[in-house]
């Protein structure tokens, strides 16, 4: 199966792993649709929806760029409307958007609090229950959330709790939309990555430009998404993905074309559970937490 004259309606998009899926499924000549709020160039962060749209439809594929916050009922429904109006249906929904501070209880300010929960969770909820009744007419609809496994070890609450809250909030979304929409055939699935990813949030949260050469490239978590979005939906829901351990069920075993661009083993994401490393055929560096 390809993703060919699919329709994708993705929070975010406009630069880092969001833009590489939706890059890769431009090449199969998807249509995607791009809601976020970049309108305009930021001198600190690469890419708006107007740049986005064109890689997309230089890869391949249709592109709709739609400013929205996905916090904003009314923005959502909006951006969800145009997006059926363009393209007449959603096929898949993608909840890439994600706010992130790697701070403390005590140095979380309430508004960064709200943000966090604001933009992952209850974003995550919003933009999937508004897609769901587009996704129901679809012949194999998929809504895949960039969140974590549900590990409830205390070493990834303990130094950002609020952090992890809000992205533990889009896998609750996983667990419990997965059980709701199985009769409806919807696929509900997270995927996360094994090692850091070289996005703006690691450059400018996680250590700049040294972390950046510890970290895989987004095509990793782009050609996952491209394999899960791929499968059968009444086949494939309710499952926490690896990207690594994705590409393997894929048959790829060579790693090394992801990177990372400094060479040597790349740093584990936060996030991923003990077991996960007895599974991959990476070695990888100390875990984040």
């Amino acid at each position: 199966m390809t993703l060919k004259d699919k329709t994708i309606f993705m929070s975010g998009g406009s630069r880092g792993i969001g833009l590489a899926i939706a890059l890769r499924a431009a090449r199969d000549g998807a249509n995607v649709v791009v809601a976020a709020k970049t309108d305009s160039p930021n001198p600190k962060l690469p890419g708006t929806i107007h740049s986005a749209v064109e890689e997309i439809e230089a890869a391949g594929g249709k592109g709709l760029g739609v400013v929205c916050d996905i916090r904003d009922e009314a923005q959502v429904e909006a951006a969800v409307a145009a997006a059926v109006e363009r393209f007449g249906g959603i096929d898949i929904c993608i909840n890439n958007a994600s706010a992130m501070a790697l701070t403390g209880t005590l140095q979380t300010e309430m508004k960064r609090y709200d943000l966090m929960n604001g933009v992952n969770a209850r974003g995550t909820f919003l933009v999937s229950k508004t897609c769901i009744p587009h996704l129901k007419q679809a012949e194999n609809p998929h809504i895949l959330n960039l969140s974590p496994p549900l590990d409830m070890s205390a070493k990834w609450f303990r130094n950002h709790v609020a952090y992890t809250m809000a992205k533990f909030g889009m896998s609750m979304c996983t667990l419990g939309m997965a059980e709701e929409f199985r009769k409806d055939g919807i696929a509900v699935n997270s995927l996360w990555p094994l090692t850091a990813i070289d996005t703006a949030a690691v450059r400018n949260v996680l250590g700049g430009d040294a972390m950046a050469k510890m970290s895989r490239s987004p095509e990793i978590v782009a050609d996952a998404a491209h394999a899960i979005l791929s499968r059968p939906s009444r086949e494939a829901t309710g499952q926490f993905y690896i990207d690594e351990l994705v590409l393997m069920e894929e048959g790829v075993s060579d790693f090394s074309v992801y990177g990372p661009q400094g060479g040597g083993e790349p740093v584990a994401d936060f996030f991923v559970p003990d077991w996960v490393f007895d599974k991959v055929s990476s070695k990888v560096s100390h875990m984040l937490g």
